[in-house]
């Protein structure tokens, strides 16, 4: 058995992999890690998304919580976000969100925030993972009034709009905002808070079933809110994923703007308020390389990390930096929020959009998107590390690296959380390039199944 934590929680098909039984492990070991060093009975904050399979994870991760001792705080169906900010304000052990991201319904995930809000380093991890192998061996289990408790919260996702809003307090009025929650955690937080702000809310795919989370919509699926931009003459489009801590956008000419081009225009814009602490974005290796051009250019400096947005934020904190993210949308604001946050990316973007007074369309135009290329080889999931092991995989690499040095790269690396190697590359010659990480895919795919 592989290590149990990804790059973002624990994650698989719910009742196959994620069964009630490992969610009732993870809450009990959880628990008892995160708040070991406290002389008090802890309290965990739980929210999830919409997934149907979220109550059933998140009650069993409750009681597996109660049985060691602590308290467990239920906010329901809330951002990621949401989660991380209330842990912190609350002054609660640790937050755990119950939630698969961007993924199919028929997963699902769990993950842990201290009582800071953060995501937990690998040590923590580790050490969580470890009482679960050695099946709980040394912890006491309280009886009696020992035993822990469930408290129900309904106003949570309240908190979290207010916190927003206070942060960024845009005025939206009269524009015209088309919203796709994807069937998740955002069809109540975001639509309400940009209403409140003023704006005319258009909403789609904001009636989650607990089966059509990121079905076709969404930041993974962005066809329909293009069209749906343009028919409704709307001055931008925002797109959630699932758990609502990633945002992308649509420009008023249906056309995608992505993570790097947001944080480029935010990052921009903060620059010149003096906001953006020593000028500096944390981005990815995945980020496109103009991107890093636009930065030399406007004076910016640049941090690059491994991608997950974990390694963004521990990046964040040891240069304090307050401005950070991945193409894909997770952009972290540390002065506001500890993770990815797709609200507040939201709300920054339209803030320049309103103080500027200049359309989507011109404010991305600050970078130069290079054509990119990416490609998924699935694999199984306990062979995706070891892909340069296989002689034909690494000598194909080898030879694009080189066909592509000087005017392109070739970015080859595991996903965190799906049983995926993934192929990325930058050129000039979006055919060619297209071509190039298709082949490359296929062979790690046919030399590794």
């Amino acid at each position: 058995m592989g290590r149990l934590f990804g790059t973002d929680g624990v994650r698989g098909v719910a009742n196959e992999e994620l069964t009630p039984l490992l969610a009732m492990q993870l809450g009990q070991a959880g628990a008892y890690v995160l708040s070991k060093e406290n002389m008090h009975k802890p309290t965990i904050m739980v929210g999830c998304d919409t997934r149907i399979s979220g109550d059933m994870l998140a009650n069993a991760l409750m009681a597996g919580a109660c049985s060691v001792g602590a308290n467990a705080v239920y906010v329901g169906v809330v951002p990621t976000p949401a989660v991380a900010y209330l842990t912190r304000k609350y002054k609660v052990d640790a937050g755990i969100v119950i939630s698969a991201s961007h993924n199919p319904v028929e997963f699902n995930g769990i993950k842990f925030f201290d009582g800071k809000g953060y995501k937990l380093p690998d040590s923590l991890e580790d050490e969580i993972e470890a009482l679960i192998r050695n099946h709980m061996d040394g912890v006491k289990f309280p009886i009696g009034s020992g035993v822990g408790k469930i408290k129900y919260r309904t106003d949570a996702r309240e908190e979290y709009i207010n916190h927003a809003i206070q942060a960024i307090p845009v005025d939206l009025s009269g524009m015209k905002i088309v919203v796709d929650c994807a069937e998740g955690a955002a069809f109540y937080t975001s639509v309400e808070a940009l209403k409140e702000l003023g704006a005319n809310v258009v909403a789609i795919h904001n009636n989650p079933d607990g089966t059509n989370i990121n079905a076709n919509c969404g930041s993974t699926h962005m066809e329909e809110l293009r069209a749906r931009v343009v028919y409704e003459k709307a001055n931008v489009g925002l797109a959630f994923d699932g758990d609502a801590d990633r945002l992308l956008a649509v420009d008023e000419q249906g056309v995608c703007v992505d993570g790097d081009q947001i944080m480029a225009i935010i990052g921009n814009f903060m620059k010149e308020k003096g906001t953006l602490k020593d000028n500096t974005i944390v981005a990815t290796v995945m980020s496109n390389l103009g991107f890093f051009l636009m930065a030399k250019e406007k004076g910016l400096h640049m941090e690059q990390t491994k991608v997950g947005d974990r390694y963004v934020l521990e990046r964040m904190k040891e240069i304090g930096a307050n401005l950070g993210g991945e193409q894909s949308g997770h952009i972290i604001f540390l002065d506001e929020n500890t993770t990815g946050d797709g609200l507040l990316s939201a709300l920054h973007l339209l803030e320049v959009m309103v103080s500027t007074g200049k359309p989507l369309s011109e404010l991305a135009g600050i970078m130069e998107v290079l054509p990119q290329a990416l490609f998924n080889a699935k694999v199984p999931n306990h062979k995706k590390e070891s892909y340069m092991d296989y002689p034909e995989i690494a000598n194909a690499i080898e030879q694009l690296t080189q066909m592509f040095a000087g005017e392109g790269r070739v970015l080859i690396r595991p996903s965190g959380t799906e049983p995926l190697v993934r192929v990325m590359i930058e050129g000039k010659d979006q055919q060619q390039i297209d071509r190039e990480a298709k082949k490359l895919a296929n062979l790690i795919q046919d030399v590794m199944l």
